[in-house]
């Protein structure tokens, strides 16, 4: 593969985690389908020499273009624009047209919210996000923030700069436009087909691959290969150039042959086998949570369309909750206490009864950190998926934090749901 980017993600907003960069993975994943790689994603504030140094330091690695995201609102700390623009050797100045644009949008929204604010002030907001680097590309706005296509100004050597919005719905809605602009175009002429496949299985450690793929690393020359283990389920990601088919066909014959017992996927994720399932089958689910407090009605309704497979659920954590709303029997609850394999299945039973679904899930536990006991450790959790083919039943000790522990057993519930709908390697 010839062709390189790399991205640079402003705001201290991100860059201290108060929040989560979702600009910098969905634009790497955008470049590779067309062919560019990403060699890296650099999380900036908002000081202008942080930028200009992360601007820099790509250029330096002989990237033919650059992705920014965020700084073009209409405050003082919003500063790529100006920076990118100085960097590339082009100095901003105000586009007449843009601004007018740009003011009667701002002025739509303000209109549609009920907001008022300061006109001059406002002006000068608009004012500010109308300046563009001379000799630009404008991208038309979605919000109030427009892209820009940045080249490097005439006699200059180094990377476009494609400058796009914060806001991700903004800079998704725009970058088609960035993408088609002549100059990205001109950039990224060079690159080539990346194909990428992806293999899961559930309950294979790395270093068990890890022996595997020494085993059979003569046979995979050019494939870049990178695994990540999560919740219990290992993703193994192959990335190559059309030439290099032959080796991927080798690793994936080694991999089923190897791990058929724990091989689930040569693709689709598991919340898209299991939506698959249901909407294959026919079939309806609910839920009944105790310790997962909604969190697997909640993935399983993050999918588009899943109303005509999740008919709703149910999350008690009292005990009076699970007797009144879900049937669970009040002497099952005294002799087996709220976590056990026996109040799971009447959890599982009731959703089921009381939803009229196909299948019921049932969830209880202890996610901690406190409320164990030397017989239920926190990380004691049971699960069970009840259908009409029969029923799937765990008992887990699981370890880590109140929400790895939460988020697991909502993993362990949906590979039940998958071995119940379609099958495969047991959960």
């Amino acid at each position: 593969m010839d062709t390189r980017a790399g991205i640079v993600v402003t705001g201290t907003e991100v860059l201290t985690g108060r929040v989560p960069d979702r600009n910098g993975p969905w634009l790497a994943e955008q470049l590779r389908q067309l062919g560019v790689d990403v060699g890296h994603i650099v999380l900036v504030g908002d000081r202008p020499e942080d930028m200009r140094g992360a601007l820099a330091f790509l250029a330096g690695t002989g990237v033919a273009l650059v992705i920014t995201s965020g700084g073009l609102g209409p405050t003082a700390d919003d500063l790529t624009a100006e920076v990118v623009g100085g960097f590339q050797g082009r100095p901003s100045a105000l586009d007449p047209a843009l601004e007018q644009r740009i003011a009667v949008i701002v002025e739509r929204l303000m209109a549609r919210r009920g907001w008022q604010a300061d006109p001059d002030a406002t002006a000068a907001g608009v004012r500010k996000q109308a300046q563009v680097p001379q000799g630009a590309t404008v991208l038309e706005p979605i919000g109030t923030a427009p892209g820009l296509v940045v080249p490097p100004a005439e006699g200059r050597d180094g990377p476009t700069v494609v400058v796009l919005p914060g806001p991700p719905a903004e800079l998704q809605g725009i970058w088609p436009a960035a993408v088609a602009a002549e100059p990205v175009q001109r950039a990224i002429a060079g690159r080539t087909e990346l194909r990428q496949e992806t293999v899961r299985l559930w309950g294979t450690l790395e270093v068990q691959l890890a022996v595997v793929l020494r085993d059979h690393v003569a046979e995979l020359s050019g494939l870049e290969v990178t695994t990540c283990m999560r919740d219990g389920e290992l993703e193994i990601v192959s990335r190559y150039a059309p030439g290099a088919q032959a080796a991927y066909d080798r690793l994936l014959a080694v991999l089923v042959g190897t791990f058929d017992r724990t091989l689930f996927s040569t693709g689709p994720t598991l919340d898209e086998i299991v939506a698959t399932g249901f909407a294959d089958r026919g079939l309806t689910v609910a839920t009944a949570e105790s310790c997962t407090g909604g969190l697997l009605a909640a993935r399983l309704t993050e999918r588009p369309g899943s109303s005509a497979w999740v008919l709703g659920g149910v999350t008690a954590y009292a005990n009076s909750a699970k007797e009144q709303l879900l049937g669970v029997p009040a002497d099952v609850l005294a002799e087996h206490g709220a976590v056990s394999a026996e109040v799971a299945v009447a959890l599982a039973e009731g959703a089921r009864s009381r939803f009229g679904a196909d299948v019921g899930v049932g969830v209880t536990g202890v996610a901690g950190p406190g409320g164990g006991t030397a017989e239920k450790p926190v990380g004691t959790v049971h699960l069970c998926v009840a259908g009409p083919d029969g029923r799937e039943l765990r008992a887990l000790r699981l370890p880590g934090s109140r929400a790895a522990v939460r988020d697991r057993s909502v993993t362990m519930a949906m590979h039940l749901l998958r071995v119940l709908l379609v099958g495969g390697p047991p959960a």
